[in-house]
């Protein structure tokens, strides 16, 4: 969740049309962009909405961003983790780019980034032990070949 997009925790009822998500007013100043979740999270949204009887205009998540924020940061730390909601964002389009996902996809679906120098530059980050780990983990292919 982007720090900016606060509006993730307004969503309502009608903003949940099948696998996607529709945010109004977010930071891109559009009138509202989709955001796309996975078939499993959109089951149990659902399922949530149902069990709730939410009606439309109903909000989903009755709680604000800093609620949601202290909320991920204490269970991080019941589990030895830094961790704050904006670290999920990057970590879930890391985990994608690491895994084949295409960096179009990661850009445009997952962090909804306009430009994909933006996204670029947010992976690009790599932090010394990660780079050390790829290094062994290339030598080791190297090794492999011959």
């Amino acid at each position: 969740m982007r720090s900016e997009d606060r509006r993730v925790t307004k969503l309502k009822v009608r903003d949940v049309n099948d696998r996607k998500l529709i945010i109004r007013d977010p930071k891109s100043r559009k009138d509202s962009e989709v955001a796309f979740m996975p078939e499993q999270i959109a089951n149990r949204i659902y399922d949530y909405i149902n069990k709730k009887s939410l009606s439309s205009e109903d909000t989903i998540f009755p709680i604000c961003y800093s609620t949601a924020r202290s909320l991920i940061i204490h269970l991080a730390k019941r589990i030895n983790v830094e961790m704050t909601p904006h670290d999920l964002r990057r970590h879930s389009a890391t985990f994608a780019s690491r895994n084949g996902v295409p960096l179009e996809i990661v850009s445009k679906v997952i962090l909804r980034h306009r430009d994909l120098k933006t996204t670029q530059i947010y992976l690009g980050r790599v932090s010394e032990s990660e780079a050390i780990r790829w290094m062994f983990y290339m030598v080791n292919k190297i090794k492999e070949s011959y």
